[in-house]
């Protein structure tokens, strides 16, 4: 299992309640593209639409500027395909309060390209600065022994 892309500031700016995996839909030129590690999660996210969930805002350039498709979007909307059941789930649990879709990771599973998105609750302000104090100390007493 390879990793392409990562959202690291996901687990930072986000309380990650559960993990979900799903396959995403691609043109030829952007598998090359994601492959050479061009792909960019950052500012992207996972939103339900009327055909199912669809990944925002993930910037994957084109794999060769010059020979780039006529009408080719690098930040098109991209759709996840994902089981029924999983769908229908992920479809309540986003009519709640606070929740969204963060997508985490572009990795390889058997061969295919997979996105890892977690379904998360913002962290408040308050909440970051106690993790970041958290990590400091158990920092230090990591140095002491």
């Amino acid at each position: 299992m390879k990793v392409f892309s990562e959202n690291r500031r996901a687990s930072f700016n986000c309380e990650i309640l559960e993990k979900f995996q799903a396959g995403l839909v691609l043109l030829g030129t952007e598998v090359k593209s994601i492959r050479l590690g061009r792909a960019n999660l950052a500012g992207s996210h996972v939103a339900l639409t009327q055909f199912g969930l669809e990944l925002v805002g993930c910037h994957i350039p084109a794999y060769q500027p010059k020979n780039t498709p006529s009408g080719y979007l690098a930040e098109r909307p991209r759709p996840l395909l994902l089981k029924k059941k999983e769908l229908f789930y992920l479809k309540g649990r986003i009519s709640q309060k606070g929740l969204t879709l963060l997508p985490l990771r572009i990795y390889t599973d058997d061969g295919k390209l997979k996105l890892e998105f977690a379904l998360s609750r913002v962290q408040k302000k308050k909440d970051k600065r106690e993790a970041i104090r958290q990590k400091d100390t158990e920092r230090e007493i990591r140095e002491v022994l």
